[in-house]
């Protein structure tokens, strides 16, 4: 890709710090667009590809929220402390520091898109535009997909998934083994792992602390504090027009895309053909082209 000027900071937020990255000219008269990446404990890394959005003369801003990657690390903070309005008051403060909370457009992946969603509820004037990228809108929708698709893997995938769910032993080979057979099918189906998404895996096996307290130890064994999160009966509330879209083999089924397409005023829906989670990846020139228009017709 072309090079864009690039500013690297931090933002605060409580007594802890956010880092941000904005790819191309805040200044430029076209909506700047914040990229909330998923986990919730990954990092920016895995959704690095939006940043080539700003060859449409937009800015990009990608950010790690606290907990991971280049920001504040809190290993020894539970379940009390890792909540949705935490997270909502980094964004908050992020938008505030870079002076964009006035006109903004917002793109969640994963749990970034349940932020976003959170954040859209709530109305604020700035918000143009909303992505939800591969996101969900009930926790148990999400869970109740996720079974469907473990029954659709091999006798001795599933074999291994159940005996070391039950045993308390998720971090034994044969289990982290068995998970890597359901990411591949139904999280990134480039093969090998392309580097910017094993950076956030890596980045999660290093400090677990967020992902592990509100999700669980994987992407389908949901026991961590966002097991009973929805926000289905509060869609109607949303006023950005938003885009949502998933892939064809997604984990994000489209049971749990659903609501939005039903409770959304303003929304439309897109499935990319030939991509389960991270179609920014897998069919990137396709998404960000999807991306671009849709944030094009609000600035």
């Amino acid at each position: 890709m072309t090079a864009y000027a690039t500013t690297e900071g931090f933002s605060g937020y409580k007594d802890y710090r956010t880092w941000y990255r904005v790819t191309g000219d805040l200044d430029s008269d076209k909506l700047p667009l914040v990229i909330a990446h998923g986990g919730p404990g990954c990092t920016h890394d895995y959704v690095d590809s939006f940043k080539e959005l700003a060859a449409t003369g937009r800015a990009v801003i990608h950010y790690d929220q606290i907990g991971n990657g280049k920001s504040t690390h809190l290993p020894d903070k539970g379940g009390d402390f890792w909540t949705v309005d935490f997270f909502l008051g980094e964004l908050d403060a992020l938008l505030a520091h870079l002076g964009v909370a006035g006109r903004y457009a917002l793109l969640g992946q994963s749990w970034g898109g349940m932020l976003s969603a959170e954040h859209a509820v709530r109305r604020p004037a700035g918000l143009k535009a909303l992505i939800l990228a591969n996101s969900l809108a009930s926790m148990a929708l999400w869970i109740e997909g996720a079974l469907q698709l473990r029954a659709e893997l091999p006798a001795d995938v599933r074999a291994a998934l159940d005996l070391h769910e039950a045993d308390g032993t998720t971090n034994h080979p044969d289990y982290l083994a068995a998970t890597k057979a359901f990411y591949d099918l139904h999280v990134c189906r480039v093969v090998p792992t392309p580097p910017e998404v094993a950076r956030t895996f890596a980045a999660i096996d290093a400090d677990p602390t967020v992902y592990h307290t509100m999700n669980g130890p994987n992407e389908f064994h949901v026991i961590g504090t966002m097991r009973n999160w929805t926000i289905v009966e509060r869609l109607h509330l949303i006023e950005a027009p938003t885009l949502a879209f998933r892939g064809c083999y997604d984990e994000a089924t489209g049971a749990c895309v659903q609501p939005f397409l039903d409770r959304i005023p303003d929304v439309e829906g897109m499935v990319f053909p030939n991509s389960s989670h991270m179609p920014h990846v897998e069919e990137k020139d396709d998404c960000l082209a999807a991306v671009a228009r849709f944030v094009a017709r609000y600035d």
